[in-house]
């Protein structure tokens, strides 16, 4: 066999989803480690006594589900990044369950309020310098694109220093989600994207003040805080236009979804922008 371990038996049933289950058994257990390139579609026929259009199919769905990469035409490379997996699957849920933005915005609110909690608590006074160099270079950001970077690196930073991989996780690309919505909203125009961008610098360094002051109930409250102007002031520079509504936003957050988070769950998107 030229995977890692012998292929699990193929009984009855549909044989490429048993496929699927075993290499999906092998990617997540380290068996074919990231990186690792799958073997031969020949190979891997003759291992599990199938035709080539099962093996087909059943990379086809490892591929939909951020598993492997098939770019190019070359043989199927392990592609088993977390934040690629997690993009996917939230991206879905969104979507199927018409998630709307303000929810969206909201649970955000909730995941950065607790990483503030975690941070007062466990980042160490290295990690919080880290934070507010982040948060002081976003004035710096010229151009929206440079800005919602300078964002995204700001919101990242403070996920990470709480500790928690699940929540940073998490974190990563629920902050994507926002920052891409806002830089929708906006037009991608600096002038529309400046106002809300700017506008809330003073609550940034709030949030790396309240870090630092080690206190994590009030970290949480300043973080929620900063999450409503941030609901405010998108609604404040979309008034009079179509998009002003709760439905106008949520139709702007499915079509970034469906513009940047695609087969395999990639993130297409640079760090897109944040209110």
């Amino acid at each position: 066999m030229p995977t890692s371990r012998n292929p699990a038996k193929i009984f009855r049933g549909r044989v490429a989803d048993q496929i699927v289950e075993d290499l999906r058994e092998q990617i997540l257990s380290g068996a074919l480690p990231d990186g690792s390139r799958l073997p031969s579609e020949r190979d891997l026929a003759t291992s599990y006594d199938v035709s080539a259009p099962t093996i087909r199919e059943a990379i086809r769905v490892l591929t939909a589900m951020g598993l492997v990469n098939t770019r190019n035409g070359s043989r199927a490379t392990v592609s088993a990044q977390g934040d690629t997996m997690l993009a996917m699957s939230i991206a879905s849920v969104v979507q199927v369950e018409k998630v709307g933005a303000r929810e969206v915005l909201g649970l955000l609110g909730a995941l950065n309020a607790y990483a503030a909690e975690l941070a007062a608590e466990h980042a160490t006074d290295e990690e919080i310098a880290r934070l507010r160099q982040a948060a002081e270079a976003i004035p710096a950001a010229e151009g929206v694109e440079a800005t919602a970077a300078a964002l995204h690196r700001f919101f990242v930073t403070l996920a990470d220093i709480a500790h928690n991989p699940l929540l940073a996780a998490l974190c990563r690309f629920v902050n994507e989600m926002q920052i891409g919505l806002s830089v929708k909203l906006s037009g991608g125009q600096d002038g529309d994207w400046g106002l809300v961008a700017s506008a809330l610098q003073p609550g940034r360094i709030r949030i790396v003040t309240a870090v630092a002051g080690r206190d994590p109930a009030h970290a949480a409250a300043v973080v929620r805080e900063y999450h409503e102007q941030v609901l405010d002031r998108i609604r404040s520079v979309r008034k009079g236009r179509e998009a002003e509504s709760d439905n106008g936003m949520t139709e702007a957050l499915t079509s970034w979804l469906r513009s940047h988070v695609g087969l395999g769950g990639q993130v297409a998107s640079h760090r897109s922008t944040e209110s």
